[in-house]
């Protein structure tokens, strides 16, 4: 069978609609992504025998090594809202606050410039995902509005950004559930992450300079092609921080990543995007202006590299090296410092 009969014969078989109810884009490789997938079966149908057993052996999911090394090889779907409430705090914040979602969705009503930013943006979310379409049965747009109207008026701080709408739409997808949408996005922006979406963003500027920080000390060329073009980081990754990956690599990719954020905190965007940088450097080292080097930067975010989840995952633990929470502390002091200097 040539390619051309291959990649025909895969496109009928392989839905054009994922799992998660995203239609394939048009250069949607269908013959690579079938030949993944058959390996990657086999290692989820293994996962998910390992986890089920896990499950069934305790009341709950407490953090361990155990749970860690399991985190690590990917969440089954089917347990992944259970694990990610559990390991991130949310089922216990859930527990103690019975009825608190619902209390603040009635008192809600009237919050008209909260209300008015979240509207705004619910046609922008995931157009090619056929749930969140105003002629879906149910629409996820009125779930997705409801978590983000619920977090705007439980974090008045924060309120509404644009990127937390990216987030609270994949953890509905994942959860099915509001509620629990909720309290995770709630860990996300209140404990894991730092200040990414407060008006001041001032989380977000730091942890992007000290991303620029760890490639100054592990891709010492790439950070040179930077500097010598004056290309700020905040051009390149503020997407990445923001959205978590959201809408920039494979929907199984980020999944795949946000088990590990949910189990072991920040410290994961900064492995997943030193991994991206590590991998494509001497393709990012040919950019001879400051264009080409966004356009590499688009470009090392697709392709089976990013595709190939289970693989890309074992490389983020093994292709930055060493990266403690002590040396990502104490950058981001040194560099939140120098932020509010210039400030």
């Amino acid at each position: 069978m040539d390619p051309a009969e291959r990649a025909q014969a895969a496109r009928a078989r392989v839905p054009r609609i994922d799992p998660y109810g995203f239609e394939r884009p048009e250069d949607f490789d269908y013959a690579a992504y079938e030949e993944f997938f058959s390996t990657y079966l086999v290692i989820l149908t293994k996962r998910a025998i390992k986890w089920s057993k896990l499950l069934k052996g305790s009341g709950g999911v407490r953090k361990s090594v155990t749970v860690k090394r399991y985190v690590r090889k990917g969440i089954p779907l089917e347990h992944r809202a259970r694990v990610w409430m559990a390991v991130s705090g949310a089922q216990a914040q859930m527990d103690q606050s019975p009825g608190y979602y619902r209390r603040l969705l009635e008192e809600g009503e009237g919050s008209s410039s909260l209300e008015e930013a979240i509207r705004t943006d619910l046609n922008r979310t995931f157009p090619d995902n056929v749930m969140f379409r105003k002629t879906a049965d149910p629409c996820l747009q009125k779930t997705l509005y409801n978590v983000l109207l619920a977090y705007g008026l439980h974090n008045p701080d924060v309120g509404y950004c644009q990127g937390m709408n990216f987030i609270a739409g994949y953890l509905i997808l994942v959860t099915k559930n509001e509620e629990e949408a909720f309290w995770l996005l709630d860990a996300l922006v209140g404990r894991i992450l730092p200040d990414y979406y407060s008006p001041a963003m001032l989380g977000l500027k730091t942890d992007q300079e000290v991303l620029a920080e760890l490639v100054r000390m592990k891709l010492p060329a790439v950070a040179a092609l930077m500097d010598g073009h004056g290309v700020l980081w905040t051009l390149l990754v503020s997407r990445w921080f923001i959205c978590l990956f959201v809408d920039i690599l494979p929907v199984e990719t980020v999944l795949r990543i946000w088990d590990c954020l949910f189990n072991e905190g920040s410290k994961i965007i900064f492995r997943v995007a030193l991994t991206l940088i590590k991998q494509h450097q001497e393709f990012i080292l040919e950019a001879s202006s400051v264009p080409d080097i966004c356009d590499k930067f688009k470009q090392i975010t697709k392709g089976d590299f990013v595709t190939e989840c289970h693989t890309f995952m074992q490389k983020i633990f093994s292709e930055p090296g060493s990266l403690s929470m002590t040396t990502i502390t104490r950058l981001r002091e040194s560099c939140r410092a120098t932020l509010q200097a210039q400030s």
